[in-house]
This record gives C-alpha cells, structure tokens and sequence, in this order.
C-alpha cells in the first residue's frame, strides 16, 4: 500500500527533516502552478516519470524551467536508448502517485530502488525546493539538502545532472520539452 501524505510527514519528522505544506486546488501542471509564485516561495520543479527501451524507470526533478531535451537525455542519465513517459499504471505501482501528482516524494513507495532519481544540479542550488507531497492539491517547501537527505533515507541515491539553462534558450532549445507537454509536477 502506499505511503499517504499523512505517512510521508511522520517519516520526515523521523528524519528531523523540517518542511512547510500550504494546500491548494488541484495542479496538474507547471502552467497551473504558476499562480502560486510569490504564495509559495523557493524553487519550483517539474517532475517526469520516463523509462528506457530495457524498461529502466527514471524520475527526473528539475527547476520547472529547466530545458529537457528528451531526444538527448538518456545520454546525460545513462539510460538505455532513448526515453518514453512511463504508463500511468506503471507511476502508481511504483511511486505510489498518479499524474499530475508526480513528485519526489514519490520515492518514499519505491521500496525495491525500481526508479533511478536524477535531480536537476540547478535545483540543488537553491536553498528550497518546492514538490507535492504525493497529492497534488498541496505543495511542500524543504530544504535541497533535506531533499537529498530524503532520496537518501529512502535508498535511493540521488543522481544529480546539470541540465542547460532554462527553456527557450541555448543551442538545444529546438529539440527541448516545452513546459506543459508532460506531467511536470
């Protein structure tokens, strides 16, 4: 059964880690969440659940403007041929969310290690990052650190990859995911 959101504040108090949740309407994606900038302070993420052609699952959080290009991106993540979004069904069994919801907290269901966490380096840069806490009608504020902390705590070893720049900039644009073709959050 999956971890609640109730069940994931209780493991980050055993944790020490401390966090703020504000609740809100449902988001399903960054465009939505966007009306909450200057409400909720801190680094905004985007969240995609993918998978290779050998079935390795991936969960890559980045900066809600960091420029993906998915056509590239399993060579920057080590995967195996190139990336699909994983079936819906697929993000329940194994980060205990559903789209729209999809979130680094996730990792807390992901007890067999099944997914490999890459974490945008730019969102680490920021003293906080802000994710859903496995529902999407409630954002939760950590510190980066405490974000590592977590992944870590979950046994997941989190892979940090620099992604370039924000989107619509750069030589990689044209082939980058634009916001809100995915389920980024």
């Amino acid at each position: 059964m999956a971890a609640s959101q109730e069940d994931l504040s209780r493991f980050l108090d055993t944790l020490g880690i401390m966090t703020r949740t504000a609740t809100h309407a449902p988001l399903h994606t960054v465009e939505e969440s966007q009306a909450l900038r200057g409400e909720i302070a801190g680094a905004h993420t985007k969240n995609l659940f993918l998978k290779d052609k050998k079935d390795a699952l991936f969960l890559v959080v980045a900066r809600e403007d960091a420029a993906i290009d998915l056509k590239r991106l399993h060579e920057k993540i080590g995967a195996s041929g190139r990336l699909s979004f994983g079936k819906p069904d697929l993000l329940l069994e194994t980060l205990g969310v559903t789209p729209g919801a999809v979130t680094a907290f996730g990792a807390i269901n992901d007890r067999t290690g099944r997914v490999a966490i890459i974490v945008d380096a730019g969102l680490i840069e920021s003293a906080e990052v802000n994710c859903h806490p496995l529902v999407n009608t409630a954002t939760t504020t950590i510190a980066s650190a405490d974000l590592l902390a977590f992944l870590r705590a979950t046994g997941h070893e989190p892979r940090i990859v620099a992604f370039d720049g924000p989107a619509g900039g750069g030589p990689e644009a044209a082939d980058a995911l634009p916001t809100g073709t995915h389920d980024p959050i």
